[in-house]
């Protein structure tokens, strides 16, 4: 294992700004890379990064490594704001996955975008453990963006539940995973079930599934069950739950749940006396994708997200 440090940068108050890198197999080959967390409230992303870098390293000590092909791990890009419990760049609230492909003299996060796409540019594949920006919880499960430059075949190589393909709004021009498209890397964002929390579970089916993958590369030599047949979806087969009420959200399903229509997914309750406001039924049958995870919710506010199989 290679491991360096890719960008520093001065701190009048705490330790110097780092990134490190962490590089398995052959040093000139550019295969496979892995970029974890890039906000300050990912630590799952963060958590299952470490549980790769370890398990590359106890191949690496077994000699299962392909030493013709390289495999690189950017575990965390943005430890400032993990310090102070920030999701964004902790000084002036900037979002670093806005800021790609970077520009090196410009402003903090601009500069950071450019040692981390110098860093990244010119793999064969790239993964990048993801983060939605609404609280809740999704199966894990793969995303693609219609760039014009994708290609799902590979996605089906990591054996989550399913393979999730949109199309890019304007803002998603300057997010790493488009930018990786457009210079020539066949990019995948792997969503882990949490954001700010440790799920054992969801973690470990991650980093299995991104071992998967990279097995399936040729990059390791790791005998592993197959996976489970994806499901290729996009935003039609997805049904969205509002919610119609404020109150206290008492969730009756979690994630990866089968229901059928009419069945109980929730309560709102008054959060003073206890009494239903109102409840929330399933529309129709399904899978459980996406569940939020806040306590407390606003009226029109999105609860649930079931897989409407077609």
């Amino acid at each position: 294992m290679l491991q360096k440090t890719i960008y520093t940068m001065k701190s009048p108050y705490r330790d110097d700004f780092r990134i490190q890198q962490f590089h398995f197999g052959n040093p000139e080959s550019r295969d496979i890379a892995i970029l974890g967390s890039l906000r300050g409230d990912e630590i799952q992303q963060l958590f299952v990064c470490s549980q790769i870098i370890k398990n590359l390293m106890t191949l690496e000590d077994d000699n299962k490594i392909n030493p013709e092909m390289g495999i690189t791990v950017i575990p965390a890009a943005n430890n400032f704001s993990h310090n102070t419990h920030k999701r964004f760049w902790a000084m002036d609230n900037t979002d670093i996955n806005r800021m790609f492909p970077g520009y090196d003299k410009g402003e903090t996060t601009q500069r950071i975008a450019a040692a981390i796409f110098n860093a990244l540019q010119g793999y064969k594949y790239g993964i990048q453990l993801a983060s939605y920006y609404l609280s809740g919880s999704f199966v894990p499960h793969v995303r693609l963006m219609r760039t014009g430059y994708h290609d799902n075949t590979k996605a089906y190589d990591f054996g989550l539940p399913f393979i999730y393909e949109y199309d890019p709004a304007p803002y998603d021009t300057a997010v790493l995973n488009y930018n990786w498209q457009v210079f020539g890397t066949n990019a995948y964002s792997v969503y882990s079930g949490s954001t700010e929390s440790i799920h054992k579970d969801s973690a470990k089916e991650t980093w299995n599934a991104i071992l998967r993958f990279l097995s399936k590369q040729g990059a390791i030599t790791l005998n592993m069950h197959p996976g489970q047949n994806s499901y290729l979806l996009d935003k039609t087969h997805l049904h969205t739950i509002i919610s119609d009420q404020a109150g206290m959200l008492y969730p009756a399903v979690a994630v990866g749940q089968h229901v059928r229509k009419w069945d109980p997914l929730a309560k709102i309750l008054d959060p003073y006396t206890g009494q239903t406001l109102s409840r929330i039924d399933s529309p129709t049958d399904g899978t459980v994708f996406f569940a939020h995870l806040k306590p407390l919710v606003h009226q029109h506010s999105r609860l649930f997200q079931i897989v409407q199989y077609k």
